[in-house]
């Protein structure tokens, strides 16, 4: 018999070696022990309201469980290969503590609704530390734009100069991604906040149990609604990957732009010492070490969704083996969202500007065009026609390699009689800038409007 197993009643030879360190999950899921402990002490004290058990026996299991928390966290619990997962490790040594009373804390559940109990708790718990993250990231983006709200770049499309903005707009179209991102999160919390416990192995159980007492203890707003859904749902860990996708799209992009703008080429900015490398062998070399690898950490987490979306597409209901593969891509992906969070807001915060170089470029590849096309329409030229005039002037400037702003007022006659002096303040770069005071445009105006609103918690 396998008297070793908390479940080997019917089992007449042991477990073969390999196979016990196969199957076992205790090397990553005994993270899951905070939250599997608070779940047992709220399922004992139900059981003892109900008297389902005795109270004298709930009063022992929860001063057990709570000495067994404080050996975890102390580092003096042993945990055990051969039992498997966290649950039975906690279980096991319940019982060797406090003897028949510790047998009696998993009547009327099973492990199949006690894994789902936990990894709901747990991931509760992480998705309220991510959007602190969140949080630190957008204060970081805020500051800066703060800070440099009178900087003007080049605003890219097809990676080639567009037209000028503010630097303090393109920080704020980050805030904008990373607050959908904070929205996701918040909004998937609704379908993570749910009680499974209760649900059994997958119809429920036989004894009179009071889910709303233990969904009450355990701060959860509403309890699921079938057992076989509860015990088969990873939806919830799905929702939650897709959307430490997505936001790890956003750093992805963010970490893209960071280490073109730090380059030679463009010199941008400069991110501090304490977040690049050198080279071994290169000693002018600065490399922007944490984006890269941020952005490389983004393909991980896309793989993790992927990876349960696989698991998931082809189970029958209820529980299965193959779902024990739903905890490594969702921990991973928690470990690295909170840390690209947590690094990106600190590297951030102390990113220096280059705003010169930044003034300079943002007035390059004639980047007012378009302000000219709109000075020819304000006077009266339809702005098909205008577009052709501009379009003839940047030909000239081309071939005679110059900039817009170095025409005299007789080459911009030479395209429309309709340009007059006034050409020359319409064109500059902080011009262009401050005439698109629209909502969501890049005026100064509105840009800080837009700081402000998001400072307030709008």
């Amino acid at each position: 018999m396998s008297k070793d197993k908390l479940w080997g009643g019917r089992f007449t030879q042991p477990t073969d070696k390999f196979v016990e360190e196969f199957t076992a999950s205790i090397e990553f899921d005994k993270r899951l022990y905070h939250q599997d402990i608070r779940g047992s002490i709220a399922h004992a004290r139900m059981l003892g309201q109900q008297g389902i058990i005795p109270l004298e026996d709930v009063q022992a299991i929860v001063h057990g469980l709570q000495q067994i928390l404080q050996q975890i966290e102390a580092g003096t619990f042993d945990f055990s290969i051969s039992l498997e997962d966290i649950h039975m490790n906690i279980e096991a040594r319940l019982s060797a503590s406090i003897g028949e009373a510790g047998k009696r804390l998993h009547t009327g559940r099973s492990r199949n609704d006690q894994v789902a109990l936990d990894i709901r708790l747990y991931l509760r718990d992480e998705i309220a530390a991510i959007v602190t993250y969140i949080d630190l990231l957008i204060d970081a983006l805020l500051t800066q734009a703060e800070e440099n709200l009178d900087v003007v770049m080049p605003g890219f499309t097809h990676l080639q100069t567009a037209q000028p903005i503010l630097f303090a707009h393109h920080l704020m179209a980050y805030v904008e991604m990373f607050k959908r991102d904070r929205a996701r999160l918040e909004d998937c919390l609704k379908r993570v906040n749910v009680l499974p416990l209760g649900a059994g192995a997958l119809a429920g159980t036989t004894f009179p149990i009071d889910r709303g007492y233990v969904a009450e203890q355990l701060d959860f707003p509403a309890i699921t609604r079938n057992s076989l859904d509860a015990v088969s749902d990873r939806d919830f860990a799905l929702e939650f990957l897709a959307a430490g996708s997505i936001l790890m799209m956003h750093l992805s992009r963010f970490s893209e732009e960071l280490i073109l703008w730090s380059t030679s080429s463009f010199r941008f900015i400069e991110l501090s010492d304490g977040f690049c490398t050198g080279s071994s062998i290169m000693p002018q070399k600065k490399n922007p070490d944490v984006p890269e690898l941020v952005r490389g950490k983004t393909g991980r987490v896309y793989g993790n969704l992927m990876a349960l979306l696989t698991v998931m597409k082809s189970l029958p209901l209820a529980y299965n083996k193959d779902m024990q593969e739903d905890k490594e891509p969702l921990f991973d992906t928690i470990d690295t969202v909170k840390g690209s969070l947590k690094i990106f807001a600190d590297m951030i915060r102390e990113m220096r500007i280059n705003a010169g170089n930044m003034r300079k470029a943002a007035g390059d590849g004639f980047s007012t065009a378009t302000d000219v096309a709109d000075y020819l329409v304000r006077k009266g030229l339809p702005f098909r026609d205008a577009h052709e005039a501009v379009g003839n002037a940047v030909k000239y400037c081309i071939e005679n390699e110059m900039e817009l702003d170095e025409l005299s007022l007789a080459e911009w006659q030479l395209f429309s009689l309709h340009f007059a002096d006034d050409i020359f303040a319409a064109i500059t770069v902080e011009a262009s800038t401050d005439a698109r005071n629209v909502p969501g445009g890049t005026a100064r105006e509105q840009v800080w409007g837009e700081i402000m609103r998001c400072r307030e918690g709008k």
